[in-house]
């Protein structure tokens, strides 16, 4: 796997880059929204929100293809992702990202889908609050684990 895992630890560094400027973004637009009392901040954070996740997800799905040849199917497969890649896959690969980690991000994954289902002007900012307070410490958490993770599939 060596070619192919340069390639995709490049990949994953640089879906890390795009996801800080999502999180900045999420940042801004919750401060914008908040002093301003603006629904399309909000929108702006629930789409920023929504990108963060998805961001996550095309790393996960490229390692579930790329390094377990195994991407989840069917109706829950998102959720089958994230919890695939909390799993150590013996002789493939430890768990890519902590337990702790997918706890995490199930809200983030939860609130994507109802970006991607409801109007937007449905969405309640309060519903958002702990989401947008908390993407930093989480994307620290996630570029400290998917980097490690880039570390290892780059030496195999």
């Amino acid at each position: 796997m060596a070619g192919k895992g340069a390639v995709l630890a490049s990949r994953i560094l640089g879906e890390l880059s795009a996801l800080g400027l999502v999180v900045g973004r999420v940042e801004s637009g919750w401060k914008a929204a908040v002093r301003n009392d603006d629904e399309l901040y909000y929108d702006s954070v629930a789409l920023n929100i929504h990108s963060f996740y998805s961001g996550l997800e095309r790393v996960f799905e490229k390692i579930s293809s790329v390094v377990d040849d195994a991407l989840p199917q069917g109706i829950n497969w998102h959720q089958e992702l994230l919890s695939q890649m909390a799993l150590e896959i013996p002789n493939i690969r430890p768990a890519v990202i902590s337990d702790k980690t997918r706890a995490l991000l199930e809200p983030y994954r939860g609130f994507r889908h109802v970006v991607r289902n409801v109007y937007t002007y449905k969405i309640m900012p309060e519903k958002m609050k702990p989401l947008a307070k908390g993407i930093r410490p989480l994307f620290k958490q996630v570029e400290k684990e998917l980097t490690g993770f880039s570390r290892f599939i780059q030496d195999k």
